[in-house]
């Protein structure tokens, strides 16, 4: 079982990485929330422990930002014991709430359960006519052709993907690939838009990638 820790204290994740790791899980470690997020949306993980003090971005906004393109287990870790933090955050997608200090056993008790459970639902490869993102495996093929693309280009898509059919502004998707603070005077989903078009669309027929003028961009397959 592959398990997603985004961390914040120094020697925290280093810690639990030898914990869970000496009870069979396989751990990867991010340092901040935009690398967690990152990493959240392009693998296959069975679970994510989620440390509510961290630098970088506000836990609540790394939580949300998860839910927004998954659908994995989420054990939250904080040191804010109120109840009401806490059912903000199994009201906003935690499925498990977790106090510091706690101890190891207790962890991976939590872990256990959650895992038992399996996500609620199981990694899916997202398709639309001939084009299938696997989030797993980080893999694009379009017509049987493997297509490369950046970490970007797979967050753009795989939001894309998940919204077919709808019309999706600019500024949603920089608020959600990029950052909550994206700046709309940037010309970056443009420049990326252009370019995933050129990977997915410019050898194949039938294009799936469209601008809708004033309003934004739209993957459908309109043949």
């Amino acid at each position: 079982m592959r398990i997603l820790v985004i961390e914040g204290e120094p020697g925290l994740g280093d810690d639990l990485k030898k914990g869970l790791e000496a009870s069979g899980h396989v751990l990867d470690t991010a340092r901040d929330g935009v690398e967690g997020r990152l990493l959240a949306t392009l693998d296959g993980y069975a679970l994510i422990l989620l440390d509510m003090t961290r630098p970088g971005i506000d836990g609540f906004a790394a939580l949300q930002a998860i839910r927004r393109t998954s659908n994995v287990p989420v054990l939250v870790l904080t040191d804010r014991d109120k109840v009401e933090d806490r059912v903000s955050g199994l009201q906003q997608g935690a499925d498990d709430y977790l106090v510091k200090p706690f101890s190891l056993a207790e962890l991976l008790a939590r872990v256990e359960t959650l895992l038992s459970r399996g996500t609620r639902q199981a990694s899916t490869v997202l398709r639309l006519a001939d084009l299938a993102l696997d989030p797993a495996s980080r893999t694009c093929v379009r017509n049987r052709t493997r297509i490369d693309l950046t970490a970007k280009e797979f967050m753009l898509l795989a939001l894309l993907l998940r919204h077919h059919g709808e019309i999706l502004s600019r500024r949603t998707l920089g608020q959600q690939v990029w950052d909550a603070a994206f700046d709309n005077e940037s010309n970056v989903v443009e420049v990326t838009i252009r370019r995933l078009r050129s990977k997915i669309d410019d050898a194949f027929d039938v294009k799936l990638l469209h601008t809708v003028r004033g309003s934004g961009y739209v993957l459908e397959d309109r043949s």
